[in-house]
């Protein structure tokens, strides 16, 4: 086990000042190039991160979502409580910044950055040459600056066409949302529908009339969109897959109030596995989208970098798991 003193002989401070910063000794006086260069020598040594009990580095969090994204999108709130948990556990002192004229004034002696939603190449340019170490979450127009970390939805929307397939299914609807490009300005094709078209595709099954994607992921933009569906379609696909809760919440509303019998009509799957998903009629089949380990993932990739500086970026993908519900269930389940 790593010891104060052995600290104290390879970081040239003394044990007394060690042993203050670790308790949390507010009245130690030392600067934050002193304070950095101990702990990350500590951790570095291998010295038991839960033992010390000062604030090891300051992060500022760019959390640039629309503020209707904010209310209706109960993943971002997820995210964001996860983050403030999950931060405090990693003794980090969490800066959250709304305003895109606020973020470089925040960043100002701070160690690094978790960013959450849209940020510009040049943001993250700026962030780069103020020598911010830094994790993007699902959006990172620079990889080969920032390490990112996103769930597969690749994947995920792969594995729900194949699921809708294999259970005989062959018109198959999608409903989704638009991704707003930070760097282009334009809204453009979400990956979510880019994978569930090349899928479709490969099967000789797509069918552009299923297709539905307009705006935010809100549960407004959903009721409008199966309202969309039912009224246009003189027949609804056999299954849809929607690409959120937050979607498919407006979206069972719509059909509900036209008299559209789900799963029996219409099998639907969802993404993400907001808590409300199971309490909708039907309760959502959805994949659960652990924004937990997100976080966890992020807050090492952060601390990994700070501690043990590298030159290369890393990408981590989450897996998911299908929560079985009553909008779809396979017939191996039933």
């Amino acid at each position: 086990m790593v010891t104060i003193k052995e600290i104290s002989k390879v970081s040239g401070y003394s044990q007394a000042t060690i042993s203050r910063l670790f308790k949390g000794d507010e009245s130690l006086s030392i600067t934050p190039e002193t304070k950095q260069k101990i702990i990350t020598t500590a951790l570095t040594m291998g010295y038991d991160r839960s033992k010390i009990k000062t604030t090891l580095y300051k992060i500022v969090v760019p959390f640039f979502l629309s503020r209707p994204q904010v209310i209706q999108d109960v993943y971002f709130t997820k995210v964001q409580n996860a983050l403030k948990d999950y931060g405090k556990v990693a003794n980090m002192e969490l800066h959250f910044v709304t305003e895109r004229a606020e973020l470089f004034t925040a960043a100002r002696g701070c160690a690094g950055f978790i960013g959450v939603g849209e940020l510009t190449r040049e943001e993250l340019s700026t962030l780069h040459q103020m020598n911010l170490k830094g994790v993007l979450l699902e959006l990172n127009p620079c990889p080969a600056l920032f390490d990112t970390v996103r769930p597969d939805t690749n994947s995920i929307t792969q594995d729900a066409v194949e699921r809708f397939i294999a259970e005989g299914f062959t018109e198959i609807g999608f409903i989704g949302g638009r991704y707003h490009n930070p760097v282009t300005g334009q809204d453009e094709m979400d990956n979510r529908e880019k994978t569930f078209r090349e899928v479709m595709s490969r099967h000789g099954l797509l069918q552009d009339k299923y297709i539905f994607t307009e705006g935010l992921f809100s549960i407004d933009e959903g009721y409008q969109l199966a309202s969309e569906m039912y009224k246009t379609l003189p027949v609804l696909p056999e299954a849809c897959l929607i690409a959120s809760d937050t979607l498919a919440i407006g979206a069972l509303q719509a059909f509900s109030e036209y008299g559209v019998k789900l799963p029996k009509d219409m099998a639907i799957i969802s993404i993400n596995n907001d808590e409300i998903a199971q309490y909708v009629a039907p309760p959502l089949t959805t994949y659960d989208i652990d924004v937990t380990e997100m976080i966890k993932t992020a807050i090492y990739l952060l601390t990994d970098q700070l501690t043990n500086p590298r030159k290369i970026t890393k990408s981590v993908l989450l897996g998911s798991e299908l929560i079985i519900r009553k909008s779809f269930i396979p017939k191996d389940e039933a």
